[in-house]
């Protein structure tokens, strides 16, 4: 008996053709479930592997095919970020969401980032619990295993501010906690051999995506969350596009 084909749910609510071309794009890989508000996409243009599920409330249909196991895992889309990742933390039962984002320079160097929410990885336990969880996604995903963790400075800088001094001895720490390596502020030198970077906070995460993707010609291909039972890769709607995203979902059902 063959294997079940797998399927995967994204999101529309803006730029449809964008999110449909992505869908095509990887066709043949899996079967991919567009969810999107009624008439919002001709059906008579989609082709093979790639389905319309037309909801009055796209995104909660997606969590909720998602939880019954309609699907297999997810990917926001263009879906907006407030009510879409406030229906999966209510469906799963959790006060907050952690993410790791697969990041792409404009030189096309691809990376592991995290944290990159604003309320993420703000201890020393979180962020080893995130070097966990993103060494098996790097693993997946064929980017290097090394580990690399981000201070507030160079170790030449010890002394000249106490933030700053505290923001190198917690990545010490961490580093050797986590097999890592602690890369001091050298971020632009981590890429090169750190498959995962791991930010001091998730305010610099945040800023480090933010900058890389809206300013320094970088893309974001997604962020799957990483504390919550199903398969959720979450993005941002100034993708380029969504393939990288849902072989991303795919690469994590293995």
């Amino acid at each position: 008996m063959s294997a079940r084909v797998k399927r995967i749910g994204i999101g529309i609510a803006e730029d449809a053709q964008k999110v449909i071309d992505s869908a095509t794009s990887v066709a043949g890989n899996f079967t991919t479930v567009c969810y999107c508000r009624p008439g919002t996409v001709d059906k008579k243009t989609i082709g093979k592997d790639v389905e319309i599920r037309e909801h009055a409330h796209p995104g909660q249909a997606l969590i909720e095919d998602l939880m019954a196991g309609t699907i297999d895992a997810a990917v926001r889309g263009t879906l907006p970020a407030n009510s879409t990742l406030k229906a999966l933390k209510k469906a799963e039962g959790v006060d907050h969401l952690e993410r790791i984002a697969l990041l792409e320079t404009v030189y096309g160097k691809k990376f592991l980032l995290t944290p990159v929410g604003v309320d993420e990885g703000w201890t020393v336990p979180e962020k080893l619990e995130l070097i966990k969880k993103g060494r098996r996604i790097a693993q997946k995903f064929g980017l290097a295993e090394k580990v690399g963790v981000l201070s507030g400075g160079r170790l030449g800088d010890i002394g000249r501010h106490s933030q700053v001094d505290a923001s190198m001895a917690e990545a010490e720490l961490v580093a050797r906690l986590g097999d890592a390596e602690h890369c001091e502020i050298l971020i632009e030198d981590a890429v090169e051999t750190c498959g995962l970077i791991i930010a001091p906070d998730g305010i610099s995460g945040n800023l480090v995506f933010r900058t890389l993707t809206f300013l320094g010609g970088g893309h974001g291909h997604g962020a799957p969350v990483v504390n919550i039972s199903r398969i959720f890769v979450d993005t941002s709607r100034a993708s380029p596009n969504y393939a990288n995203a849902l072989l991303l979902a795919a690469s994590l059902l293995e």
